[in-house]
């Protein structure tokens, strides 16, 4: 069979609805990790998910920031939230599918603006972040994909310029380096990059600021989908559904989607 994930920061689900029920009808993954849902777990919109089959709903949500969350068509157990964050932010979900497979779904925080953690608390506490993803990798003995927003774009083509991007938040070689430890900590395999090998342009972000997002291409790739190599060997395809920053209240995310032949 064939099961597909797809991962999507949808900066507020309830605000974005509307697209979140066309990407799933126009798209039809199996299962759909979003990052940064801005609701509590009792106001999540679970019944419209529900509506296009999706009866398997886990959420950890937080008031006006963060949250991140789960539907499936495929049953889930195990809800795991691991505070990676160390403030009981939620950011982070986890879930075992009944083949075993575990799903671990996680937002980065950004890091703020200045690329120093003596000057700018917000870029210490991302690095700690993901300091801690590797802390856990390391334990790690259960096939896996880790999937979500990581505010890290590792590779000088994820980014529409290397050279430009080298001191802004997201791109530093300080991040890159934190990443590159995270990916080694399990051998984890990138599957965007497995799919579409670098200098290949794949974004998965483009600023608000921008008037025209697509005439001016200032993208980052900045969400990931991850497998440990056993799972990695089933992926068969990955796509990054970028029409979807067009759509109508769009998020300045756009969804992944990562088929695996299991």
């Amino acid at each position: 069979m064939t099961l597909s994930i797809a991962s999507w920061n949808i900066n507020s689900v309830r605000f974005r609805i509307g697209i979140v029920e066309q990407f799933l009808r126009e798209q039809s993954p199996d299962i759909l990790c979003l990052q940064e849902t801005k609701v509590i777990d009792a106001d999540f919109p679970s019944s419209a998910f529900r509506a296009l089959g999706y009866d398997h709903v886990i959420v950890h949500g937080q008031r006006m920031h963060h949250g991140v969350a789960i539907v499936s068509r495929v049953p889930l157990v195990e809800d795991d939230r691991l505070d990676w964050q160390a403030n009981g932010e939620a950011r982070h979900v986890g879930v075992r599918l009944p083949n075993g497979l575990r799903l671990e779904n996680v937002y980065v925080p950004a890091g703020g603006d200045v690329p120093d953690r003596e000057v700018n608390p917000k870029f210490g506490q991302k690095l700690d972040f993901v300091e801690r993803m590797t802390r856990w990798s390391e334990t790690l003995d259960v096939p896996t994909v880790l999937t979500g927003d990581f505010n890290i774009a590792p590779l000088p083509e994820d980014v529409w310029s290397h050279k430009a991007l080298l001191d802004v938040v997201s791109h530093t070689p300080i991040e890159v380096e934190a990443l590159d430890r995270l990916q080694k900590a399990h051998d984890w395999v990138d599957l965007g990059r497995k799919f579409h090998p670098a200098p290949a342009r794949l974004h998965t972000w483009w600023s608000y600021r921008a008037k025209d997002w697509a005439a001016s291409d200032r993208g980052r790739r900045l969400d990931h989908m991850w497998a440990s190599p056993p799972v990695a060997e089933k992926a068969v395809s990955h796509r990054v559904c970028e029409p979807c920053r067009s759509w109508l209240k769009p998020s300045d995310h756009v969804p992944i989607v990562t088929e695996f032949d299991i």
